[in-house]
């Protein structure tokens, strides 16, 4: 038999893409710098010239389909309710029979850490299999013993074949697998490397096909490259049915687990642990964590509250604004969009008249949150403004609104949600779009001042008012 023969080619990390020579852009999805080297192998051709496919027997096949009112879709039979709350609440309910998740986040993240949390939940009542392709199994021991975790239901392998993997799989049969990590596995009739796109794409895939046979769900790690995404080709995350992000800095103990992808599920839900001695602790009521040593008396400071999906979090927005030394004044933002905060300056200079063309703009979001939600212009603007002023802002104040480039103040969406979030956490004055206070009943806040503006101008001499 003629052996294969070895070939480069040079793969998109992107879409996944071949070419048999380097390009600086990718043809198909007209990305930059994203073609990788990879060595796969070219089948021989047969002895007599290209060997002919088999015909395909006209009615002949193995596949039963399945009457689709003979299926079930109950909660009992569809999902495995995992005990942790905020990882239920990311996934849509619970883990889905037969489903693949791929998570990701930066090293030292946590994705090992609740991984294992989660086995031990699940263990409780079911079988799981973890395979580990990056530490031993004693390593991992260790890890379970510090977490506390039932090690009684948990089967632990350390290996990184993929057809072995898949053969014990399919011989055990447990009720959930976690694969950590992709970039480890190695399929043996591939001549790459681990961790290439060709090796990364094909064992996802066979890792997939498993899970959809025998509808075992399966938990995937994927490491993340310099640019935060994770790492291989975007087809990995197309084949799966939910891709989880941890997000958080590693200096600090907050954790936020987001869905980027869920087919069974909103993306707009996050999750918020706390990084412990003892594993990730669950927060249950993030705005009062959030707002935890607030500075009291010192201007440039208001609260918003934001929507991440179902689940309003009150949350701490800081701004700097300091006389410039140099000919072009620093803006920069953090946790912020960085155009956001130029064009809401621009609105602060033309329609309110406060003058920023001299200073140094800083803008920072406490808790390492990102808000990218509308509602937060209002008190991003009055934070401006109250450093700017030196002006300290109310400690039990928190404005709500979108601000439009005419220096109007735009309604918002779930502002009745917001509200009884401000209301239990204790606040006392709300800066809310006049246009909204149309919509609700203001003596169902009881507590609650609740102050209309209809523009930019109004709402910063609102809180001179205080």
């Amino acid at each position: 038999m003629p052996k294969d023969k070895l070939k480069t080619i040079y793969v998109c990390t992107q879409c996944g893409e071949t070419s048999p020579r380097w390009l600086g852009r990718c043809p198909s999805c007209g990305a930059w710098n994203t073609m990788t080297e990879d060595v796969v192998a070219e089948p021989a051709k047969a002895s007599g010239g290209k060997a002919a496919a088999a015909p395909r027997v006209t009615g002949q096949t193995s596949l039963v389909a399945q009457k689709l009112k003979n299926i079930r879709t109950t909660e009992e039979k569809s999902r495995i309710v995992t005990g942790i709350s905020e990882l239920d609440r990311v996934l849509g309910g619970g883990i889905v029979i037969g489903s693949v998740t791929l998570i990701g986040g930066e090293p030292g993240i946590g994705k090992s850490t609740i991984l294992l949390q989660l086995c031990g939940e699940v263990s409780k009542t079911r079988n799981v299999l973890y395979v580990t392709g990056e530490e031993s199994v004693r390593q991992i021991k260790l890890r379970a013993v510090r977490l506390n975790v039932p090690e009684d239901n948990i089967s632990l392998v350390a290996e990184s074949d993929v057809d072995e993997i898949c053969g014990l799989i399919e011989s055990m049969k447990p009720d959930l697998v976690v694969i950590d990590s992709i970039q480890t596995m190695r399929c043996t009739d591939i001549s790459s490397s681990s961790g290439t796109v060709s090796q990364v794409k094909e064992s996802s895939a066979r890792f997939l096909s498993v899970a959809k046979t025998l509808e075992i769900p399966t938990f995937i790690v994927g490491h993340v490259n310099k640019d935060g995404a994770i790492a291989g080709p975007k087809v990995m995350e197309h084949i799966v049915d939910t891709v989880l992000y941890f997000e958080g800095d590693k200096t600090l103990p907050y954790r936020v687990l987001r869905a980027v992808k869920n087919r069974y599920g909103s993306t707009n839900e996050i999750g918020m642990f706390d990084m412990t001695g003892r594993g990730l602790a669950q927060i249950e009521n993030p705005s009062q964590v959030m707002l935890e040593g607030r500075p009291l008396g010192i201007s440039g400071t208001c609260v918003a509250c934001v929507m991440e999906g179902t689940r309003p979090v009150l949350s701490e927005i800081q701004a700097l604004a300091t006389k410039t030394s140099f000919p072009s004044p620093r803006r920069t933002a953090s946790g912020f969009d960085y155009n956001r905060m130029y064009l809401l300056l621009a609105v602060l200079e033309k329609r309110a008249g406060y003058a920023f063309y001299n200073q140094d703009v800083y803008v920072n979001i406490i808790g390492g949150l990102k808000l990218d939600e509308t509602a937060c212009d209002l008190p991003v603007c009055i934070a401006l403004a109250s450093s700017l002023l030196d002006l300290p802002v109310g400690e039990k104040t928190l404005a709500i609104g979108e601000v439009g480039l005419g220096g109007e103040v735009r309604s918002v969406t779930h502002l009745e949600t917001r509200l009884r979030e401000a209301q239990r956490v204790g606040f006392d004055t709300a800066i809310v779009p006049k246009h909204n206070l149309k919509m609700i009943d203001p003596s169902q806040f009881s507590g609650l001042k609740l102050v209309g503006v209809s523009y930019l101008r109004e709402a910063i001499n609102a809180i001179k008012l205080k």
